[in-house]
């Protein structure tokens, strides 16, 4: 098999073998990783739906990050709205339209400041925050959906409408944009709790088609192996004469207007031809 020390075939097996590797060792690993945080956020959405609503501090010790575990969990807060610290999201996208999001500091009675996520505000025709209402004075009980910060985002904080704006839910960037200190995460409100504008929907169950991209990379990878396998056995073949090989089509004994030299007639079909008249 000497023809696969060739510069062609040897570029041609290490593109299989990368190939193969990429889809074996990266790619389907990736899609199977993402199909299972897919499925937990499903799960946690089923769980989120199915369960009470429980006091915060019974999910999440004051001042730390709530866990994974713990996403989209229902729960209840009771204190007071710092107003002076709100900041919108900006550029958020809610049933397919343009929207942003109103997150307000709220001082618990056990003396912990949560960010709430009051609902969403869209832009009229000319892309104008329409008025913001004030969320009420005095000690409220709003309950809502643990949230999980998203992350700080690339650009800075910006001011427009009168408002200050961020690009993510994340809670130190809205602490720093809004001057009030509050606890990582943030409180999604439910529909009618007090200071609630829209709220947010709850996100559709993903329909997690990871599994399926990953099964698809394992196959790809089986079919370029099997590709370089089927196509190296003909060329050993041909080596070797096991295989047919194409008629010359400069084959000397062919007729000058190019028809084979065996699909000529013979000289016997001629005279038959001619006795019955047929030619």
């Amino acid at each position: 098999m000497r023809f696969l020390l060739r510069p062609g075939w040897i570029a041609l097996t290490l593109a299989v073998a990368a190939f193969a590797f990429a889809c074996y060792y990266l790619l389907a690993p990736w899609q199977f990783h993402r199909g299972d945080e897919r499925s937990g956020d499903n799960a946690a959405l089923v769980r989120a739906v199915a369960t009470a609503p429980v006091p915060r501090g019974e999910l999440v010790a004051p001042g730390a990050a709530p866990g994974a575990e713990v996403a989209w969990r229902q729960v209840v807060v009771t204190g007071t709205y710092r107003p002076e610290g709100q900041v919108l999201v900006r550029l958020r996208s809610i049933e397919g339209h343009p929207a942003s999001e109103v997150m307000t500091p709220l001082v618990s009675t056990t003396g912990e400041t949560v960010l709430v996520d009051r609902g969403y505000v869209r832009t009229d025709g000319q892309g104008t925050l329409p008025p913001i209402p004030a969320p009420p004075a005095g000690t409220v009980t709003v309950a809502g959906h643990q949230r999980l910060d998203e992350g700080a985002p690339t650009r800075p904080a910006v001011v427009a409408d009168g408002q200050r704006q961020v690009y993510s839910a994340d809670a130190a960037t809205i602490a720093a944009a809004g001057g009030v200190a509050t606890s990582p995460g943030y409180v999604q409100l439910l529909p009618g709790q007090p200071g609630v504008l829209t709220a947010v929907p709850l996100p559709p169950p993903d329909p997690n088609p990871s599994y399926s991209y990953a099964w698809q990379w394992l196959i790809f990878g089986l079919m370029a192996i099997g590709a370089w396998v089927y196509f190296a056995r003909l060329e050993y073949r041909r080596e070797h004469g096991l295989e047919p090989r194409p008629r010359d089509r400069e084959d000397p004994r062919d007729a000058a207007d190019g028809t084979p030299w065996d699909a000529q007639p013979s000289p016997a079909d001629e005279k038959l031809a001619d006795r019955y008249g047929r030619r």
